[in-house]
């Protein structure tokens, strides 16, 4: 399944998109996608729901957040070779954890702000694993078993704030607008695979990004068993997995930052696509 919701923030509705891309409206069914339904016997029975007895919504309403109830947004730093070489950073022994604060939360389309004192504005085409199980101590054979699915993440980054300003990552990667998710929660009866999917970011049409899920350094199970040692995790907490080379930070000779008027589009096979707009702090 592909779920997801719509409409404007703060009154999004349930829905599906079908095999046709068309999107379907699931408030009949349910009242809300949120950490609730993510559990296993719940999704099994959203399953059961045929997408051609929902109605069709129509035009181009706004996607928000897949679903609501994040606990955590859970990410990790320098997760494929390629990037910690173009960041100048040595290769990670374990993986790195750093946390995007919830309010930097996005819809897959909204706009993303350059908050105010930014300069170095910076992008990240990142795989996104949902947890649907409350994890703790898990092994890594069973890690997938905790999973409800997948989405795209742009974990949109500050680099003066996250690593000039005394190295504290957190500081870089939680502002407003920093993290938009979806357009789609994929369940992971579509994804069975997390390690061969394809991903890409461009710039103003201008390729940047181009990488594949299988260079991970750390792999989806590896990461959802690493990070429940050291936090329970919980239904919808995100785990952003890290991203591929192509970053502004990382390009020669010149770093080409963000800047408002630009439009960065990205997705990952078989998850969606977004599309964001840079925008100037207005307030």
């Amino acid at each position: 399944m592909r779920l997801l919701r719509y409409g404007p923030p703060g009154r999004e509705k349930p829905g599906l998109a079908d095999k046709d891309g068309n999107i379907r409206d699931l408030s009949k069914v349910i009242t809300q996608i949120d950490d609730a339904m993510l559990a296993p016997r719940n999704l099994a029975r959203l399953a059961r729901v045929k997408p051609e007895t929902l109605p069709i919504v129509r035009g181009n309403p706004r996607l928000g957040v897949p679903y609501a109830g994040i606990s955590k947004f859970v990410a990790i730093g320098l997760n494929y070779s390629d990037h910690a070489r173009e960041s100048g950073m040595p290769i990670p022994k374990e993986p790195i954890l750093f946390m995007k604060a919830t309010t930097c939360l996005a819809g897959p389309n909204d706009d993303v702000v350059q908050p105010k004192g930014s300069t170095k504005l910076d992008y990240e085409v990142e795989l996104g694993i949902v947890i649907g199980t409350r994890a703790q101590y898990v092994p890594e054979s069973r890690a997938l078993d905790y999973v409800a699915g997948y989405c795209v993440v742009n974990d949109v980054s500050e680099r003066d704030f996250q690593l000039e300003r005394g190295s504290q990552w957190d500081r870089g990667k939680g502002c407003d607008t920093f993290g938009p998710v979806g357009p789609w929660l994929v369940t992971t009866d579509e994804i069975t695979d997390p390690q061969s999917l394809d991903m890409w970011l461009d710039v103003n049409g201008e390729k940047r990004q181009r990488g594949n899920t299988r260079t991970m350094i750390f792999g989806s199970a590896n990461l959802v068993s690493y990070v429940s040692q050291f936090m329970t995790l919980l239904p919808g907490d995100i785990i952003t997995t890290g991203t591929p080379p192509g970053v502004a930070m990382g390009m020669k000779p010149v770093s080409q930052w963000l800047k408002p008027g630009d439009v960065v589009t990205l997705g990952i096979q078989g998850l969606g696509e977004q599309r964001q707009k840079i925008v100037a702090f207005a307030k």
